[in-house]
């Protein structure tokens, strides 16, 4: 339950609010269960605050400061998150589906079994994020930084991942059907078990990844470079491996039936 005199301050309007929290700085503001739909919170400070199952739908948060924020169970449906700073904030089974979180902070996030799916998170830093189980089918992720990120069991189907930053990311038994993973930074990523059954990776850079045992049926990996890749005992049936390159990846169980495979001198 929301501290009243809080809340009272907060729907005072920002000058109010803004005095408050700089005149009481150790004051851990509690908003928790608030209905703060559709309301104006623009560059609003709310570090560390008690927003759990708090209700933002829809609300304005462009460049507010939410970091170390307690999101859990809140419900951000279609809120405007951009430029935000979220960094370190507990977004645990949240709702942000279609969310706006352009450019965003969401570094050591935790969002645990929350649900992105539809968001926009274009060019936005979530490395060392805490995604497992979360769903991003259809999310943009264009340009995003995902470096060291926990994206185990998540849900990408859909997603666009192009020329996103995704280095030693962990997507381990995740589901990425038909993806967009174009030009993507895929370093020491690790895809054991994965879907990515039809995923677009057409000159990804997936040197020392890890596709052990992932589905890559139908996918495209046309130009990708999977030198010292691992993807024993992958799934490449009908893959488009045009132009790849391989050399000193281990393919080892491979089922390579019927792919399209790179000439010998891009092997070397």
């Amino acid at each position: 339950m929301a501290n009243s005199e809080h809340l009272a301050l907060l729907q005072a309007g920002a000058v109010r609010w803004t005095e408050w929290r700089q005149t009481n700085p150790q004051i851990a503001p509690d908003l928790s269960t608030a209905n703060l739909q559709q309301n104006n919170l623009r560059g609003a400070n709310l570090q560390g605050a008690n927003l759990s199952r708090v209700d933002l739908s829809y609300a304005l948060l462009v460049r507010a400061n939410l970091s170390r924020a307690d999101l859990s169970s809140a419900n951000l449906h279609q809120a405007k998150l951009s430029d935000a700073n979220l960094s370190s904030a507990n977004f645990s089974v949240a709702n942000l589906s279609q969310a706006v979180l352009i450019q965003a902070d969401l570094s050591h996030v935790n969002l645990i079994g929350s649900d992105l799916s539809g968001a926009k998170l274009r060019g936005a830093i979530l490395a060392k994020a805490n995604l497992i189980g979360t769903d991003l089918s259809g999310a943009d992720l264009r340009d995003a930084d995902l470096g060291e990120g926990k994206l185990i069991r998540s849900n990408l189907s859909f997603a666009n991942l192009i020329s996103a930053h995704l280095s030693t990311a962990d997507f381990s038994e995740a589901n990425l059907y038909e993806a967009e993973i174009i030009g993507a930074y895929l370093y020491k990523a690790n895809f054991y078990k994965a879907n990515l059954h039809k995923a677009h990776l057409g000159s990804a850079y997936l040197f020392r990844a890890n596709l052990t045992e992932a589905d890559l049926r139908g996918a495209d990996l046309s130009w990708a470079n999977l030198v010292n890749a691992n993807l024993g005992g992958a799934n490449l049936s009908g893959a488009n491996l045009r132009g790849a390159k391989l050399n000193g990846a281990n393919l080892n169980g491979a089922n390579l039936q019927d792919a399209i495979m790179p000439s010998l001198e891009v092997c070397k």
